[in-house]
């Protein structure tokens, strides 16, 4: 088996989940986390309508690489530009490439081949994980991917891997074929699941670790389960509020006995959804509390990035 690697010591992370479990939150705050390490974080966004901007309190993110806060980068990465940009690295000329890709019959074509948008924004992130600057070294230590939801990201996942196994030999087939051996080496890549304490996005994620370690054989970094709560119930509390109650309608009491009850419940819940992903994913689980206030603010994804910083990266062997 092979060591593992602190998160700060990775070069491309791509994060997912359940859509609504707070990926892009977790995507923010870590950005900060890492960037107070000293590293160079480049995020790049996959979504046409993104919220990085808004939770680390920048202007909004465009196709270019920016510098947003000190030691963070952010990119909004469309999949069209993405491809013009990929073509002029391989014909070695603007002018050429926009010939090429300006084309609206060509256009097209790219739109209906399966997968090449996905690969277009995919293959970006991934290049700039490898991009170096003049003189040596890597213009940034890790790329943070903010990735599809669930069932988008791992469609994404799958066409590296579709491409090195049925592409003939070429320009596509090789860069993907090193995107694809960088993805699956544990000491430069990861899948960060994001998810949730609850019944259903647990259920969820245990299908996509499955289907991330098993059908594709890529390495889960983390598991991070967001918004959990302080658990205010010892087990024996639990047991009894969890048990059928016979309230007696009207009484004054069984409002707070009612309010303990679900509180019970969703401790329960918490505490069962939890263990079944540790139990049931073979990857470091860390938790994030659930804030009081509105958790997207800047003022919340600095609080978060604090508490990544102790939890994730600090207990990182």
């Amino acid at each position: 088996m092979a060591k593992t690697v602190p998160l700060d010591q990775r070069r491309f992370l791509f994060i997912t989940g359940k859509g609504g479990t707070g990926k892009t939150t977790v995507t923010a705050a870590l950005a900060l986390a890492l960037a107070s390490r000293g590293k160079r974080v480049l995020v790049a966004v996959s979504e046409p309508k993104e919220r990085i901007s808004e939770l680390l309190g920048v202007s909004p993110l465009g196709p270019d690489v920016v510098e947003v806060i000190p030691n963070i980068f952010a990119v909004k990465i469309n999949p069209e530009a993405a491809m013009r940009e990929y073509g002029e690295m391989i014909l070695r000329s603007s002018t050429l490439s926009n010939a090429v890709f300006g084309n609206k019959y060509v256009r097209g074509f790219f739109a209906a081949v399966p997968g090449l948008h996905q690969w277009a924004m995919l293959g970006k992130a991934w290049f700039h994980s490898t991009e170096e600057v003049p003189g040596g070294g890597h213009r940034f230590d890790v790329v943070l991917f903010d990735a599809p939801a669930t069932g988008h990201g791992l469609d994404m996942l799958r066409v590296p891997k579709i491409i090195v196994d049925v592409v003939p030999p070429g320009l596509l087939r090789r860069d993907a074929e090193r995107a694809w051996t960088m993805f699956k080496d544990p000491q430069k890549s990861g899948v960060l699941i994001v998810t949730l304490p609850e019944d259903m996005p647990a259920n969820e994620s245990l299908e996509l670790a499955s289907a991330v370690t098993g059908e594709l054989g890529l390495p889960i970094a983390n598991v991070i389960v967001n918004q959990v709560v302080d658990l205010l119930l010892h087990d024996a509390e639990r047991a009894a509020l969890s048990r059928p109650l016979a309230l007696v309608p009207g009484d004054p009491g069984d409002e707070g006995i009612a309010a303990a009850v679900r509180r019970a419940l969703s401790e329960r819940a918490q505490i069962d959804s939890v263990r079944k992903m540790a139990e049931g994913i073979a990857a470091p689980l860390v938790t994030l509390p659930r804030l009081l206030e509105d958790p997207s603010t800047p003022e919340a994804i600095r609080e978060l990035a604090k508490v990544l910083e102790w939890r994730l990266l600090r207990t990182m062997p």
